[in-house]
């Protein structure tokens, strides 16, 4: 079997270690700060020395480099430009209810609801984790997850031969996960069910959850707890030229931007990156500022304090120019000049179903990165960012694709119309294509995720 290229295997690894936006937030923390990068809090003020920082907000983490050239020379001079990685820590998932353990004829189960629009039918039969945050009572956050411990069981055929010409499921009544047995009473196995009664540790999710963590159970006082599939990223195919792996959309994005962030690190410095000459709209040899943002809640709309329609990047934005002595007028020529390249999963074009994309445009596995369009604004990309993401992906050596939806198939969009409209900073929207989008197993070309981490590098060199 082929190995996975040392790309594919730190994404396999990132995957792994993210089954949650908030793992996924501090693990690219904790890879940051292995790198020089500085952990901040945002109750203290931000520095103006050159380096690295890093910030974590819930489940979105907000990265940054001030070059050596970061401050201007004064009113007259350039002002710094920001060069914003956004993307988002979140996917598709089932969310614990409060007061989730529950049990009938004998199984333990846990209530759920569903988390943005995941495709149903793909959670069924796979060996799940639960994963996230839990606050003890003295307002600490502790992250928490478990081994493969639940499943969503699919009814036998036998006792549905009707189940292949078309199935339903109930949110509420066929998808509640099984995590357990309960335990023997007298010698028969418990039927009753837990919910509104007192359970013991063993059967109690909250009580197994707060032991992972290591905490007591009466010490948890919140959670924000998810699913994640279990299962490891790998290759397919007669060449291993394809990928699968549980959270491309979006961990795919998020992880292209942190490698780049660490290919960044205070220790390689040097004079500090400038925009370079003849770039439209740009102030040649303006310092620029890299950007991870890396937002949660994108498959909910993002109407959060940490996702893009909230204030966490403004506000980071803003204070880094502050902290620069940049204000007024030279925080809007800041902004005038710089881009956000939204950088989330797309569509290839599928086999099956040829007839449901585009009948010119389509985006062929491992053929780069999608340059994301849209007429009605779903996605942000005008004349101006394609003109501007070819070149990125030119300095970067790397092919990409145009993708543009059948118009009877309208898509959806992503933080890049969320953040244009708040910011006003131009925007393009980009991204890798998968096949089986918002199943709990997403696979892509086993090429693409390098070639958007190029394209991504380029873009925060500032060509």
């Amino acid at each position: 079997m082929t190995a996975l290229t040392p790309h594919l295997q730190d994404l396999s690894d990132f995957v792994l270690a993210s089954p949650s936006s908030y793992h996924a937030a501090h693990e690219v923390a904790r890879r940051l700060e292995a790198v020089g990068y500085v952990r901040l809090d945002e109750q203290q003020d931000f520095p103006a020395e050159p380096g690295g920082y890093v910030l974590v907000r819930d489940g979105a983490v907000m990265a940054w480099k001030i070059p050596d050239a970061g401050r201007p020379a004064g009113r007259s001079g350039p002002a710094p430009v920001f060069r914003i990685l956004g993307a988002h820590t979140d996917s598709p998932t089932f969310k614990l209810k409060p007061r989730p353990s529950t049990s009938r004829e004998g199984w333990l189960q846990a209530g759920v609801e569903v988390y943005g629009g995941p495709l149903l039918n793909s959670w069924l039969d796979r060996d799940l984790c639960f994963a996230g945050r839990m606050v003890s009572v003295d307002g600490r956050e502790h992250l928490v997850r478990t081994g493969p411990i639940a499943r969503f069981p699919q009814l036998a055929i036998h006792l549905d031969r009707e189940v292949n010409n078309g199935l339903t499921l109930d949110r509420q009544r066929h998808l509640n996960p099984i995590w357990g047995v309960e335990p023997a009473v007298d010698g028969n196995v418990g039927t009753g069910g837990t919910a509104g009664r007192e359970a013991d540790s063993s059967t109690d999710l909250l009580a197994v959850l707060a032991r992972t963590a290591g905490l007591d159970a009466d010490a948890v006082a919140g959670f924000d707890v998810v699913m994640a599939d279990t299962q490891a990223p790998g290759l397919f195919g007669a060449a291993g030229e394809l990928f699968a792996s549980g959270r491309l959309d979006n961990l795919s994005s998020v992880h292209a931007g942190l490698v780049a962030m660490a290919a960044l690190s205070p220790e390689s410095r040097g004079g500090g990156m400038v925009v370079a000459d003849g770039v439209a709209g740009e102030s040649a040899g303006a310092p620029v500022i890299p950007v991870l943002a890396a937002f949660d809640h994108e498959e909910l709309g993002s109407a959060s304090r940490s996702g893009a329609a909230g204030p966490v990047l403004e506000d980071v934005l803003r204070r880094v120019l502050e902290a620069l002595g940049v204000q007024g007028q030279g925080a809007a020529r800041s902004f005038a000049g710089s881009w956000l390249l939204s950088a989330d999963a797309g569509h290839l074009v599928h086999p099956n179903y040829a007839e449901r994309h585009d009948p010119v445009n389509h985006p062929r596995p491992n053929g780069g990165p999608l340059l994301k369009i849209n007429a009605n604004q779903r996605y942000s990309t005008d004349a101006a960012g394609a003109a501007a993401f070819a070149r990125w992906c030119g300095v970067a050596g790397v092919p990409f694709q145009e993708f543009v939806s059948h118009n009877g198939v309208p898509c959806g969009s992503t933080i890049g119309p969320i953040s244009a409209t708040r910011l006003g900073i131009r925007t393009v929207d980009v991204g890798i294509g998968l096949l089986s989008m918002h199943s709990a197993r997403e696979m892509c070309g086993a090429e693409d995720p390098e070639r958007l981490t190029a394209a991504v590098g380029a873009f925060y060199a500032g060509v």
